[in-house]
């Protein structure tokens, strides 16, 4: 079983979205995504900067749109599993059947806009703890009043709070930990998050989810899930709650995946692969260009 991985924010850069819109289809599809989510993908994904495409309300549909249209480009056989990594869930639900395309545009760019408002109601961020020992990270975190936000297995957590705690522990990390911020704009997956978590709820009352048609992993607590409705409610309760990709690799390794292939905008995950699933082949497919290796790995697969 090979898992097709999608990516979550922080993971987008400035242009990314240029080679991919030079595929047949591929500009006319991203030009439909951006319009159900009320974003324009296609200026915000090859000629916006950095610092536009870290606001909340344009990476996170920048990077679900990314991540559909890597799978159109790929052959996904039914033995696929598929996973994403926070807003990645969303880019999951749309490959795995659960919903439409334009279903999860706009749950996406719903979900940008609300998790951008509650960021602006504190000063809050995000930032990845790499090493050091766990115990005490989390007394350094109870002191701060810093939350554990993602738990990414392979020695990083990623945490989050108010930007002077952040500091403060970037200041004076824990023992052989280093602390890199990341390109977020939010304490997202905390408690700073329970006014978007409202919003998104109401919201998706209104969709009527379908059951995946392909294996589906949760963030939640890491394993399968055969309900569209169960891993809809799951997304929006995640807003709010800590990320268990480590759980998740956990589950894959159990199960038996035999590979990985990570969407657009590639990397991240990939990167956590190669040292939490030890052995497992990895593709990251961040251009056109690894779609060929892709192709292969899935083809193996069911051959």
């Amino acid at each position: 079983m090979i898992l097709i991985a999608a990516p979550g924010q922080g993971s987008q850069s400035p242009g990314f979205l240029a080679p991919w819109l030079e595929l047949d289809g591929v500009r006319d599809l991203v030009g439909e995504l951006g319009e159900a989510a009320g974003v324009d993908l296609i200026e915000h994904g090859t000629e916006s900067d950095a610092e536009t495409i870290k606001d909340t309300k344009v990476a996170q549909p920048l990077i679900v749109a990314a991540g559909i249209v890597t799978a159109r480009a790929l052959d996904i056989p039914a033995t696929a599993a598929v996973a994403g990594h926070s807003v990645g869930e969303i880019t999951a639900m749309a490959i795995s059947g659960i919903l439409s395309d334009s279903e999860a545009m706009s749950l996406v760019g719903l979900r940008g806009r609300a998790m951008a408002e509650a960021a602006g109601l504190v000063s809050t961020g995000m930032a990845a703890v790499l090493g050091g020992d766990a115990g005490e990270l989390e007394t350094k975190l109870e002191e701060l009043g810093l939350h554990a936000a993602n738990f990414n297995g392979a020695g990083q957590t990623v945490v989050a709070g108010e930007t002077d705690a952040l500091a403060a522990l970037a200041e004076n990390p824990p023992a052989k930990a280093r602390i890199v911020p990341l390109q977020t704009a939010g304490a997202f997956h905390t408690r700073f998050m329970e006014p978007a978590v409202v919003r998104v709820r109401d919201f998706a009352g209104d969709i009527e989810p379908a059951d995946p048609n392909l294996a589906i992993y949760s963030n939640r607590h890491g394993d399968r899930v055969d309900s569209g409705q169960e891993f809809l409610d799951l997304v929006v309760e995640q807003i709010s709650s800590p990320v268990q990709w480590e759980d998740c690799m956990e589950s894959f390794v159990r199960d038996g995946i035999a590979g990985m292939i990570e969407l657009a905008p590639a990397g991240a995950l990939a990167g956590l692969a190669k040292r939490g699933m030890r052995g497992v082949p990895v593709v990251a497919v961040k251009t056109p260009d690894e779609l060929e290796a892709a192709q292969a790995m899935l083809k193996g697969e069911t051959e």
